[in-house]
């Protein structure tokens, strides 16, 4: 695998890029040396899989030495906080896209226990295991639209360090927002940066499920539906009676339907709906109770918006599997690998 220079699209790619940036801070542009480097580390990722220094050197036959590579990125003065947000300008442009639904979720990824100076590293809980594992937690959204699905915004999670202690619960400390709060950031951040895109709804998994989350991101796109999820042990109220979700729907059982997952592939699911108390939410919720063919147990999702119809809550939650491919896993056998989920 040699790679002597950039591929044309890629530095096709990168002046776009460049154009998006000066069109909106005509003094923050990258300069020639600077897209002629970004342009060749996007390729070299693209090439080996991998984002290492070294195997950029190898893969080019030394036209490029690591110590340049690793010069430029530790000190150029490259606007990085305006570079994701230019690239999604520009593919958002080119594929005439003007509105879409945005899934927010998180995930763990492993680091070696070697690592020091990586910034955010904390001990993280392995769910496989039980036990304990050395990485970074990164809170992203994606935006999914009919045509493509793009990463569009992403921040570190790191907890409070008085939250080791396994004290009483601490009161908040704004230095360490939580998940729910960076998810927030990132949808109001994405608001301010690409006004014109119209958001049909906003997904999240059972984390997001706080009442906190639902009202705050729907009032940040004008009451958008936002769809997620409850534990099974919730309380929901119907006229005077409260019990568990789980409870009422095993009076209520769902009936089967054929859903579409991924844009193409049909699945038979048992759904149930109707339009509940949530108790800790303090408000009326459409709460749905669905379990896919070959599950024992069923999902409760919740949506913000009561005007929609069952199926097309359930539509827009399967959105949520479109993120898979994003969310990278780290090989400790491989210099910052990236492998697809």
């Amino acid at each position: 695998m040699i790679l002597g220079k950039p591929a044309p699209f890629v530095s096709a790619f990168i002046d776009a890029v460049d154009e998006a940036i000066r069109a909106q801070s005509p003094s923050h542009g990258l300069s020639a040396i600077q897209r002629t480097w970004l342009a060749f580390c996007v390729t070299a990722v693209l090439m080996t899989n991998s984002i290492c220094w070294a195997r950029f050197e190898r893969a080019s036959l030394g036209t490029y030495a690591l110590v340049t590579l690793s010069w430029m990125f530790r000190h150029s003065k490259i606007p990085w906080d305006e570079l994701l947000v230019a690239s999604v300008r520009v593919i958002l442009r080119h594929y005439g896209l003007t509105s879409g639904s945005l899934v927010v979720d998180d995930t763990d990824n492993q680091r070696s226990k070697a690592a020091k100076t990586l910034a955010h590293l904390y001990k993280l809980r392995d769910k496989e295991s039980g036990g304990y594992l050395w990485g970074q937690s990164l809170v992203f959204l994606v935006l999914v639209t009919p045509k493509i699905s793009i990463p569009v915004g992403f921040a570190f999670y790191q907890p409070a360090p008085e939250l080791s202690a396994r004290l009483a619960k601490p009161s908040p400390n704004p230095h360490y927002p939580t998940k729910q709060d960076l998810a927030l950031r990132l949808l109001a951040q994405f608001k301010a940066q690409h006004p014109d895109v119209r958001v049909h709804c906003i997904t999240a998994d059972a984390l997001y499920g706080t009442a906190p989350f639902v009202d705050g991101a729907s009032a940040l796109f004008g009451g958008v539906q936002v769809i997620s999820q409850i534990r099974s042990n919730q309380n929901v109220r119907l006229q005077k009676r409260t019990q568990p979700v789980a409870a009422y729907f095993a009076t209520h059982p769902g009936t089967p339907h054929t859903l579409r997952i991924r844009g193409g592939q049909e699945v038979v699911a048992l759904v149930g709906s109707a339009r509940l108390y949530v108790c800790s939410h303090h408000t009326k919720r459409f709460v749905i109770a669905l379990k896919y063919e070959g599950e024992d147990t069923y999902r409760y999702l919740i949506a913000s918006d009561l005007t929609w119809r069952t199926l097309d809550i359930v539509q827009g939650q399967t959105l949520r599997w479109l993120v898979e491919i994003f969310q990278p896993h780290y090989d400790s056998s491989k210099p910052l690998s990236l492998t697809a989920a």
